[in-house]
């Protein structure tokens, strides 16, 4: 296009831009462009997750050592803190307020150590998710990841944190007259399934955390309650045997996700401990617990990936 100049001179004009008249989301599209940070699809996410094990791994294992590095015991205290924790319980309620009732003495150190370490992995694994966005926010800026790689890693964490602590758990079952036994493999699906509701219960919590961080100091108080509810220092049937309450209420405290890993790990590992004190249909609600958990807390998490670190 050429247009007539008042000295006489022909002076050629650029021609239309063929993006002109395009909006942003059309410029984007045509070009390939994509949102930074932007939520991919559900596959593409596990797929990303997939790829990223190896990270995830990796930081799991450096908060685990890095947890306690500044404590001259250092590692010690991942097993010396529960074990104190069920020396207080034991004193409090074991001989103080007589919550060894329906269990045989023989079996009550084993029962109570048992419960305290079980469930403290489910309240770790609680606690680090609230704080798992909230609390690297830095990192969560400066790299693209999949953000879920944060909750999973701390309940990887607390897994193997729990694995150190059942080298001492397996000392006390012996001491206590409980041996190896074919049993105690039934501990492997048991603690599997409880890592996958774990995880969950981290999704859901971190991502409620990322933009609540004061949930994180309430947080105790309600794991505390849940625990006095779990039976953890207590067998529920014998605690509510005498109280004229509805029967219903005594399933649903023994159907309690907590309780019900704890339950499964006690009947593995300690002789005496027989299906009587299980509530019925233990493993199904187990599988159940873990697969809602699970999957709710994942695509719960998911639904939020675009949001997490951005104010």
């Amino acid at each position: 296009m050429s247009e007539t100049t008042h000295d006489g001179g022909v002076a050629v004009s650029a021609p239309p831009s063929p993006d002109e008249g395009l909006t942003a989301a059309q410029l984007a599209a045509k070009h390939g462009l994509t949102v930074s940070g932007a939520r991919p699809s559900l596959f593409e996410y596990v797929r990303q997750l997939w790829d990223r094990r190896h990270f995830i791994l990796a930081f799991s294992r450096a908060k685990l050592t890095a947890q306690y590095s500044q404590a001259k015991l250092g590692q010690l205290w991942q097993v010396a803190t529960p074990l104190l924790n069920a020396a207080v319980y034991f004193f409090i309620f074991g001989m103080l307020l007589g919550a060894r009732e329906g269990i045989p003495n023989d079996i009550y150190v084993p029962f109570l150590v048992t419960g305290v370490f079980v469930f403290t992995f489910t309240q770790s694994s609680v606690l680090a998710g609230v704080r798992a966005i909230s609390g690297n926010l830095g990192l969560v800026r400066a790299l693209h990841f999949p953000r879920a790689s944060l909750p999973l890693s701390f309940a990887l964490q607390q897994l193997q944190q729990l694995l150190y602590s059942m080298i001492v758990l397996v000392v006390i079952m012996m001491a206590f007259g409980s041996f190896p036994d074919l049993s105690w493999l039934l501990v492997l699906p048991a603690l599997a399934l409880q890592f996958v509701f774990n995880s969950g219960l981290a999704l859901i919590f971190a991502r409620m955390g990322s933009k609540t961080p004061d949930l994180a100091q309430l947080m105790p108080f309600l794991l505390r309650t849940w625990m006095y509810a779990s039976g953890v220092m207590f067998s529920i049937p014998a605690m509510l045997a005498d109280k004229n309450w509805p029967g219903w209420i005594t399933d649903v405290l023994q159907w309690n996700p907590a309780a019900i890993y704890m339950d499964l790990v006690r009947f593995a590992m300690i002789d005496g401990y027989d299906s009587s004190f299980l509530p019925a249909h233990v493993w199904a609600f187990a599988l159940g617990w873990a697969l809602l958990a699970g999957g709710v807390g994942f695509v719960y998490f998911w639904k939020a990936e675009e949001r997490y670190g951005r104010g």
